[in-house]
């Protein structure tokens, strides 16, 4: 196994995969629009022709979570027909496929880390798209790994980090939900940890245990605001401003999509299984923050 296909380029993950996969020996292969759309299989296919590849991961997604409300016919397109494409494509070759998901599949409302075998209850659009597209990709490729994922953060795209640090440079007090807990994760320790599995199956071939749902996130767990919190102490010895961070209920700070309350992960599998362990969320923060200050 050498060359492996990757959806999404220009995105977090994606990003991530261009330097994790090649220190491990791999040959990344990034596909992207508008070269490579779902909603033309044509260009998917020649895609695949293309690369040639050995195994897939795919990191392309619709990730708009309040737009996903408002245009649920696009997102399906984007997270659940789109995987089964690949899935199916990936079926006809024999190749593992490595589908990225979202602990949003959770209502977060069960109290403690979610397990795997937890039943999945997604609240919105978003969480159903995907859903949808972990049981596709399940379905039609025998050769499938799902992996579910949190609160994605990185030096590059829109997320968390960026918009907290340039709000923050702007007005000396913020208000932060504090009543949402999950994990936050740095995309290029997802990038790592997600090459470390292809070289897990590349070094022992594929297991009927590689098969199934695995959670892949940060290690530990936090609020927004304790995130919010943790991303101004980082960047403060770079020179950025520190507010004054106050915590806010969600009622608070209307969305119009719902998130699930408590999503934190529970990631024992990932590790019994593929030996993969994703550092603490701090570090992947601070990793993050160096990035954005070089």
């Amino acid at each position: 196994m050498k060359r492996v296909l990757v959806t999404g380029k220009g995105g977090q993950l994606a990003t991530g995969l261009a330097e994790s996969l090649p220190a491990l020996g791999f040959e990344a292969l990034l596909v992207g629009q508008p070269e490579f759309e779902f909603d033309q299989p044509a260009t998917v296919e020649a895609a695949f022709r293309d690369a040639a590849p050995d195994a897939v991961i795919n990191a392309a997604a619709w990730t708009a979570v309040d737009a996903a409300e408002d245009d649920e016919t696009g997102a399906f397109r984007a997270n659940a027909i789109g995987p089964e494409l690949v899935a199916r494509l990936c079926a006809a070759r024999g190749l593992p496929l490595l589908q990225v998901s979202t602990d949003y599949v959770y209502d977060g409302r069960k109290g403690t880390p979610y397990s795997e075998d937890d039943a999945p209850n997604p609240l919105g659009a978003y969480g159903r798209t995907k859903l949808a597209g972990e049981w596709a990709a399940l379905a039609v490729n025998p050769k499938t790994a799902v992996f579910r994922t949190a609160w994605v953060f990185s030096a590059v795209g829109r997320n968390f980090v960026k918009t907290m640090l340039a709000v923050g440079a702007q007005r000396p007090e913020l208000r932060v939900v504090a009543d949402q807990h999950g994990n936050p994760t740095a995309a290029p320790d997802l990038a790592d940890a997600l090459a470390g599995v292809l070289a897990r199956i590349r070094d022992e071939g594929w297991r009927d245990a590689h098969r199934g749902v695995f959670h892949m996130a940060g290690g530990g767990y936090a609020s927004w605001h304790e995130f919010a919190e943790a991303i101004f102490a980082a960047a403060a010895p770079f020179g950025e401003p520190r507010p004054v961070v106050h915590p806010i209920a969600t009622h608070e700070y209307p969305m119009k999509a719902t998130r699930p309350a408590d999503g934190r992960l529970d990631q024992r599998k990932l590790h019994a299984v593929f030996g993969v362990a994703l550092p603490p969320w701090q570090q992947g923060l601070e990793r993050v923050i160096r990035a954005l200050h070089p």
